[in-house]
C-alpha cells in the first residue's frame, strides 16, 4: 500500500464516526475529501483551491457542505471529546483555555470591535476566539473553538441577524 493510499486510508478511519451524525449521504461524501483538503499538501486552504485539489467535479457541492450545509453540531462536538479522552484523557491530562485574537480593519466580519489582542498587546479592532484544548504531557487535541460576541454585537439584534448568527448564541456570555 503506498504512502498516500495509506494516509487517505487512515484519515477515512479516524473520520468514521463522525460522519453518521451528518447525516446527509452528500455531507457524509464531503466531509472527509474537506478534511483531506485541509490537512493535505496545497499551500492555500479556501474552499476553491481545496475544491480544484480534492473535489474538482463536485465544487459545487463542497462548497454547500461548507458554507450552507446546517447539522447539529452538539453529537460531532460528543464525538471529539469522547476521541480526545480516549488519547489523552486521564488523571494526567489538563484542560487548557486560551483566547486567540485576530485583528481586522473593518466592521463587518462577525464579533469584530474594539476588544484586548493579546497577539498584540492592546485594546484593537478584531475579532476573539476562545479555545479548549485537552493534553497530556505534550500531545495537545483541540476540543472546542468559539468566537466571542463582545457587548457592542450582542446589545445589536439587527446586527446579529443580518450577519446571521444563530440565537443561541445572541447572549451575553462571562
Amino acid at each position: 500500500m503506498s504512502a498516500s493510499v495509506a494516509w487517505e486510508h487512515e484519515l477515512q478511519s479516524w473520520l468514521e464516526p463522525f460522519l453518521s451524525p451528518l447525516h446527509h449521504p452528500a455531507r457524509r461524501r464531503m466531509c472527509p475529501l474537506y478534511v483531506a483538503g485541509l490537512i493535505g499538501p496545497g499551500a492555500r486552504k479556501s474552499l476553491q483551491p481545496i475544491a480544484t485539489r480534492v473535489a474538482p467535479a463536485d465544487s459545487d457541492q463542497l462548497h454547500h457542505f461548507v458554507a450552507v450545509s446546517p447539522w447539529d453540531e452538539a453529537p460531532l462536538e460528543a464525538e471529539l471529546l469522547a476521541q480526545a479522552n480516549q488519547l489523552v484523557g486521564g488523571p494526567d491530562a489538563i484542560l487548557v483555555i486560551d483566547d486567540t485574537a485576530l485583528p481586522k480593519k473593518g466592521t463587518h466580519s462577525v464579533g469584530v470591535g474594539p476588544q484586548y489582542a493579546g497577539v498584540l498587546g492592546k485594546k484593537a479592532n478584531c475579532q476573539s476566539l476562545v479555545s479548549l484544548t485537552l493534553a497530556k504531557h505534550e500531545v495537545p487535541i483541540p476540543i472546542a473553538l468559539r468566537l466571542f460576541l463582545p457587548d457592542t454585537w450582542i446589545k445589536d439584534p439587527g446586527r446579529l441577524q443580518r450577519a446571521g448568527v444563530p440565537k443561541t448564541f445572541w447572549v451575553e456570555r462571562s
